[in-house]
């Protein structure tokens, strides 16, 4: 070798070598950006024909879910509230990876050898809180009170058909959650997902007592559910509610005897987070001007989906996975343009998109509750 120059030979390969055990700790995950919460982690398959959370995240009714909007009329009083149910399942997803992860040792020492692996448990609650919203409408739980009412059913129901028929297939074939995998023989059960979304208290005898006393986590006091749509809906409306401390919630629970259980040193950390929550239902999700704009979609929207759907979804259900709040505002914005065979209905929905509200608040009055 000419004199001055480097064999740097070796120390690629010292380089390779070093790289590789740290590579592998990467392997079979990834994140994504969230404004909520930094980084959502989730797993991804490892080899060619493993079903990991990407392919539910992929799946057409996860990606739906884009066109669900969060908010059902608060997007047209606070312009930045534009967010999907498709953010907030991932974002509930994280949470309940969480409370998982943190919780599993007081769940274990409640049921002993009864209680399955750590892994197993952490995935069946991320993949319950990614598709807990799954079965939404457009606009949400207007949809529910205002067509679905009319065949005894809610979205919920519409979620756990989804879970169970659709999606069962990718769920039985998760073995791992990004903390592992799970322990010989362990298999997520669809119809396992499905069972908080809707509990109507027929089938708990039944039910394992691990999935018993996980279930206040999806429809609790505090929840994955509501611990990420109030922090996002407050920040994606701007509007500021005051600290909510998810860490100090998660870290003061634990499973007693009795079931769920917190900590009296989280009380605090409780409290702050319902008046937050109270705070929201006031300024947002009851702002009487987004109350006046349902009040006006009201009139319109049993005769708008009897123009645009053909039934139950239950029994439509390959339509319903093309019923959007995109897809019905793009129907209705045809009709405003002459292309329906309803002038009534163009010119109210005219009316609504142009935010020319029918409805004006007269009074309020504030209740109180002791």
């Amino acid at each position: 070798k000419d004199r001055g120059s480097v064999d740097s030979s070796g120390d690629l390969r010292a380089l390779r070598k070093m790289a590789q055990p740290i590579e592998s700790e990467f392997e079979g995950t990834a994140l994504v950006a969230d404004p909520i919460h930094r980084y959502i982690q989730f797993t991804v398959p490892l080899k060619k024909g493993e079903v990991a959370e990407k392919n539910i995240i992929d799946s057409p009714w996860a990606q739906r879910l884009r066109y669900i909007c969060q908010l059902q009329s608060a997007r047209w009083v606070f312009p930045s509230a534009e967010h999907s149910r498709f953010q907030h399942s991932l974002g509930a997803m994280h949470l309940a990876g969480n409370f998982a992860r943190h919780l599993y040792p007081s769940l274990r020492r409640i049921l002993g050898n009864d209680c399955p692996s750590a892994a197993f448990i952490e995935e069946y609650m991320r993949i319950t809180g990614l598709l807990h919203d799954v079965g939404h409408g457009p606009f949400g739980h207007f949809f529910d009170d205002n067509f679905l009412l009319d065949f005894g059913i809610t979205h919920e129901d519409i979620g756990q058909t989804i879970i169970q028929d659709e999606l069962g297939d990718l769920i039985r074939q998760l073995r791992r959650s990004p903390s592992g995998p799970f322990a010989s023989g362990e298999e997520l059960r669809p119809e396992d997902i499905a069972f908080p979304i809707k509990k109507d208290g027929k089938d708990d005898h039944r039910k394992p007592k691990w999935l018993r006393l996980l279930q206040p986590l999806t429809s609790g006091i505090f929840t994955f559910d509501n611990l990420d749509y109030v922090a996002r809906d407050s920040y994606m409306c701007g509007v500021a509610i005051g600290p909510v401390d998810r860490d100090r919630l998660i870290h003061y629970s634990f499973f007693s005897p009795k079931g769920l259980t917190l900590h009296k040193a989280g009380n605090a950390a409780l409290t702050m987070f319902l008046n937050a929550r109270l705070y929201l239902y006031t300024n947002v999700y009851y702002h009487r001007t987004t109350r006046a704009i349902d009040l006006h979609l009201r009139e319109i929207f049993p005769e708008t989906m009897k123009t645009i759907f053909p039934g139950n979804p239950l029994e439509h259900m390959e339509k319903y996975l093309h019923l959007t709040d995109w897809s019905l505002l793009e129907e209705v914005s045809r009709w405003r343009h002459g292309k329906g065979s309803n002038k009534a209905l163009a010119r109210e929905w005219g009316r609504i998109l142009g935010r020319d509200i029918k409805w004006k608040m007269a009074y309020d009055r504030t209740l109180s509750l002791n």
